[in-house]
Formats: C-alpha cells, sequence, structure tokens
C-alpha cells in the first residue's frame, strides 16, 4: 500500500548539470529516480532516463552548480521509504534527511506557498582597510538596493523568462564575516531572477553602478542590452526553504545526522582545495621560492 509523501532533499550541486533530469547528464533528479528504481518502486523506464513514480513532482528546477538543503519532492511511496533508507542508494552529495505525510493529489511545485534562496556573496566590507577592495561592498548601498527590489514587481528585466515575471519579493541581507548572506523569497523565481538580483546588488554595493540603476531595472521598459545585467555564478547560491501550507515535516534524526556527517566532509575538501589555491596565488604574487623541488 502507498501514500503519498513529501521528501526534502539536500544537494551540492556543483558536480551536476541542475536538478531536472536530462538524457546524456548527470543531474540531481536522475539521481534521485535512479536510487527509487534501485530500491524497486519504480521501472527504470528506457534509455538513460526513469520513469516517475505516480503523482511525482518537485518544489523546484535549480540551476546547475545550485545547491538545496530544502529541495522538495513528493509521489506516491511504500510505507517503508523513510529518508534514511531512500539515502541508502544515494551518493554522499545528495540526501534525503525528512520527510512528511501529505494529502492525495498534493502538488510539490503547485503547492509550494513561498521559496527562499540563501547566496552567499564573498563581499568584504568597503568601510576600514580591506584585504580585498575589489570584492569590497558597502552595506548601506546593498541594503539599499534590496529594499528597493522587495516588494511586487516585474522582474521582466531580470530574467530571460517571457511569462511569470510578476512576484511578490522579499531580499534581505546579513553580514557574516567576510559574506554578505543575501536572502530572497517569494510566491516563485523566473528563470535566473536571483542570481540577477544579486549580480545587480553587487554593482551597486562595489559603487560601480548607482541605486537609480535598480529602478531602471524594475521599469515596465525593457532595457538595453549593454544595461543589462548578467547572473551571478551558481556555485554560492542555495535553496533554502520551500513552505506548504499545513505540511509539517519530521525529521529523521539518524538521515539528518548521515547528511552532516556527508557534507562535513565535503566542507572540508572544499577548505583544504581552497587552501592550496590561496597558497599558489600567494607565491605568485611574490615570486619567492617556496621551497625544495619534489
Amino acid at each position: 500500500m502507498t501514500a503519498t509523501r513529501a521528501f526534502r532533499v539536500a544537494y551540492d550541486g556543483r558536480e551536476y548539470a541542475g536538478f531536472q533530469r536530462q538524457p546524456h547528464a548527470t543531474t540531481v533528479e536522475g539521481t534521485l529516480l535512479r536510487a527509487l528504481a534501485e530500491h524497486g518502486v519504480l521501472d527504470r523506464g528506457n534509455g538513460p532516463t526513469h520513469a516517475t513514480p505516480p503523482g511525482y513532482a518537485a518544489a523546484g528546477r535549480t540551476d546547475a552548480g545550485v545547491s538545496a538543503v530544502a529541495q522538495t519532492v513528493a509521489f506516491e511511496a511504500p510505507p517503508w521509504l523513510t529518508p534514511r533508507a531512500f539515502s541508502g542508494h544515494l551518493p554522499g552529495s545528495v540526501r534525503v534527511w525528512a520527510a512528511a505525510d501529505v494529502p492525495e493529489g498534493f502538488h510539490a511545485t503547485h503547492d509550494a506557498t513561498r521559496r527562499t534562496y540563501r547566496y552567499h556573496l564573498y563581499a568584504p566590507e568597503a568601510e576600514g582597510e580591506s584585504a580585498d577592495p575589489t570584492h569590497a561592498v558597502a552595506d548601506d548601498r546593498v541594503r539599499d538596493a534590496l529594499e528597493r527590489l522587495s516588494g511586487r514587481h516585474d522582474f521582466h528585466n531580470l530574467t530571460s523568462d517571457r511569462a511569470g515575471t510578476v512576484r511578490d519579493l522579499t531580499a534581505t541581507a546579513t553580514r557574516e564575516g567576510d559574506v554578505l548572506v543575501i536572502e530572497v523569497a517569494a510566491d516563485g523565481f523566473p528563470r535566473a531572477l536571483v542570481r540577477r538580483l544579486v549580480a545587480a546588488v553587487r554593482a551597486v554595493g562595489r559603487r560601480q553602478a548607482e541605486p537609480s540603476r535598480i529602478d531602471r531595472l524594475l521599469d515596465a521598459e525593457p532595457v538595453p542590452g549593454e544595461l543589462g545585467v548578467g547572473p551571478a555564478p551558481p556555485e554560492p547560491l542555495v535553496l533554502w526553504d520551500v513552505a506548504y501550507e499545513g505540511v509539517s515535516f519530521e525529521v529523521d534524526r539518524e538521515a539528518a545526522e548521515s547528511a552532516r556527517v556527508a557534507f562535513g566532509e565535503r566542507y572540508r575538501t572544499a577548505r583544504h582545495v581552497a587552501a592550496a589555491t590561496g597558497a599558489i596565488r600567494d607565491r605568485v604574487a611574490t615570486g619567492e621560492r617556496g621551497g625544495d623541488d619534489a
């Protein structure tokens, strides 16, 4: 006997070509469906893609390189498929950590009432002596730009989508050392809106653009090509939360601990890589000999 269940999925998106499955690329959705096929929950389908279980839908489609902590997938699942069991056939870069029983007919995409993204922008404060003036921002200018972007607007100048561009959006920033965590929440997001929004705000914060640039981007009139805004890099972006009315997720403690360990290891690996890259930068900058040849 099956019932509709919703699962919270966390993933490190850096090694995936986005969430949505593709026939000739490794994606998060393809990885989830492959795991369900290995569990015997669905047929493998034909070719490189898998079938989907009855009622299947996902909360959203993140781009290549974008990560998530609360991506949500829902479908008719057998009662034994707990988050811990689901994760049993998943790699360390994808972990299921919570679940909720939801009503029949629940749709993970259409029933979402609010989606929240967080962008971790490397942006030392501009005040005082910054160690990296190229990336430094003025916090007050960033917050002013985010305030201008908040509210109900037509964001057609910040996306390539032609429909669904009017959104009720809230954008704030919290400083954590040299990182500004830009949180953007809305009832839905057109393609690349968050990353283009971050790029526009970053330009204002670095004094590369005036605050009035934000107002121009929100105009009904399309901006000319030279005023267009390209998207910020995807890797610092995380799908942070997806809200559903009346749905309460129960954390699987063992699955959550497994996710904590897996992502902790990935974090340490990333820190080691960053340390090595920093050492190369410093050696090149000084031009000094670093030691005997190996």
